[in-house]
């Protein structure tokens, strides 16, 4: 997938960068005060994610498609920008019971970045180059860049790296003018205006981040089969908290009494998918599982 054109370079720090008018005052607010005034800016970036629903859209089929035929998903970023890929990627396993490799978060400056700030590691081309073939990106997979900037250095060049991998791209960038190529592929481009601090990309920037990566991931899983309904039935209950969600997920499917989910929860050795398929087919743990493996997993087909 291609952009129709190549937006101009610009030499411009972009909005992120810029004073806001209606936070100018903001040191002289009371608490209150600045509460609601940084609430009336988070009231925009839904508005301004609509606008980019269709790159969505097209994000999310590029995801579902690479991960269906056995590629991965990495993001790619600094600072912010890189921890939300990371959070993101972190959360998809326990959800949506895919494996940790399947989706990856890389980050300027490596893990230390994480609990950190490594601010030069964003300008740094070559570990952008070099973090693309540590992971050992191929044509099956995705990289999607986040730059609120829409300049960082560090992903521009994991992106040119990815690209020679014949890797599919998204870049998520929140300046209206960013420094992009026509090969990059899908560009999705929320333009939430200046930060109530400025240059602050961690407020509005990243909570638009954020909202897009959830859309992507959780679009992808949903188009995989990973949810029925609205309910995530390949979670990993790997704690009492998510052991309690299989069961009563199990529970609302099949209809059945607490006793019965968790003894099929148990039989299923804790897949809940399983265990439903199970208890609605009467069949047992091997059957269910190939069953679902027919329907590639969906249970819906299953069922």
């Amino acid at each position: 997938m291609r952009v129709h054109k190549k937006l101009k370079k610009t030499k411009d720090p972009g909005l992120t960068e810029m004073t806001n008018p209606a936070a100018a005052k903001i040191d002289r607010a009371s608490a209150l005060e600045i509460a609601k005034i940084i609430n009336r800016e988070d009231q925009k970036i839904a508005l301004v994610i609509r606008s980019q629903l269709k790159p969505i859209a097209r994000a999310i089929e590029m995801v579902t498609k690479a991960l269906a035929q056995g590629g991965r998903l990495f993001y790619v970023g600094a600072g912010t920008s890189g921890r939300l890929g990371v959070l993101d990627a972190a959360e998809c396993p326990p959800t949506f019971g895919v494996s940790p490799a399947d989706i990856q978060g890389i980050i300027a400056g490596g893990k230390r970045a994480l609990w950190r700030s490594v601010e030069r590691a964003e300008d740094d081309f070559q570990s952008g180059v070099q973090a693309i073939r540590d992971a050992g990106v191929r044509a099956q997979d995705v990289v999607c860049g986040i730059s609120a900037s829409g300049k960082t250095p560090f992903v521009q060049a994991a992106l040119s790296e990815a690209k020679k991998k014949r890797a599919r791209c998204i870049f998520i960038t929140c300046h209206p003018s960013p420094q992009i190529t026509p090969w990059m592929g899908v560009i999705i481009n929320p333009v939430v205006g200046a930060e109530v601090i400025a240059g602050s990309t961690r407020m509005k920037a990243g909570t638009a981040t954020k909202m897009v990566l959830n859309m992507i991931s959780t679009g992808a899983m949903v188009r995989l089969g990973k949810i029925y309904g609205n309910l995530m039935v390949d979670v990993k209950p790997v704690s009492a908290k998510l052991k309690d969600r299989a069961e009563r997920i199990i529970m609302s499917v099949l209809g059945c009494s607490p006793y019965r989910a968790k003894r099929l929860l148990q039989a299923s050795n804790n897949r809940p998918k399983v265990a439903i398929v199970m208890g609605a087919k009467d069949l047992r743990p091997g059957e269910a599982e190939r069953l679902l493996k027919e329907k590639k997993g969906f249970l819906r087909e299953a069922l």
